[in-house]
């Protein structure tokens, strides 16, 4: 009986012995075991905006895609059916284009500076919306692809989400007070992606 108890006493420990080196080993393996960084990827802002004629039946004419970029607003125009030759193309301060564009209002001047082209002349020294004139070929195609340091989408003064796009009859001349470009042949609403 003694002897019983006292190899059951021996296997316990045996046992205890065991299942804990077990667990200090698991142990040692999960501490050494790294964790995966996640990495956390943030979208950049964008908007579209499409452009349609200003006619009485409107049909659409191009696009318009804006990304916020670290080094500030890119906007790329794709034109695919526009009248040849240079068109003034600003952002105006109304996001509507009722009224064959002219509920857009006048250009996006949110410092009330002269006229000018924004992309040299910064926004101390121009509208805010002064993109100058896009170049559109025979075919009626013509693109635009300018990055703006200081526009944003929806943050700040220079905010140009819900604004509109307008192309113009005729080429900016860079004259004052607007670069005397024109009727309104083309409007589209900046319609930000995902909001």
């Amino acid at each position: 009986m003694k002897r019983t108890k006292i190899l059951a006493i021996a296997l316990s420990l045996s046992l205890f012995t065991w299942l804990y080196g077990c667990n200090n080993s698991n142990q040692a393996v999960g501490d050494n075991l790294q964790t995966p960084e996640v990495t956390q990827t943030v979208e950049p802002e964008t908007a579209v905006a499409v452009i349609s004629s200003t006619s009485e039946t409107p049909t659409v004419i191009g696009e318009v895609n804006l990304t916020e970029t670290a080094s500030g607003l890119t906007i790329t125009a794709n034109i695919s059916d526009a009248p040849p030759g240079e068109h003034g193309f600003h952002i105006h301060e109304n996001g509507s284009c009722a009224d064959a564009g002219q509920a857009a209002g006048g250009h996006f001047n949110p410092e009330n500076t002269q006229h000018g082209y924004l992309p040299e002349d910064g926004l101390n020294d121009a509208h805010a919306g002064d993109l100058g004139n896009i170049e559109i070929a025979q075919d009626g195609t013509g693109t635009l692809d300018v990055t703006v340091p200081g526009l944003t989408l929806e943050e700040g003064k220079y905010a140009v989400g819900d604004l509109a796009f307008i192309m113009h009859a005729q080429p900016d001349d860079f004259g004052q007070p607007t670069g005397n470009a024109g009727g309104r042949i083309g409007c589209g609403t900046i319609d930000i992606l995902g909001s």
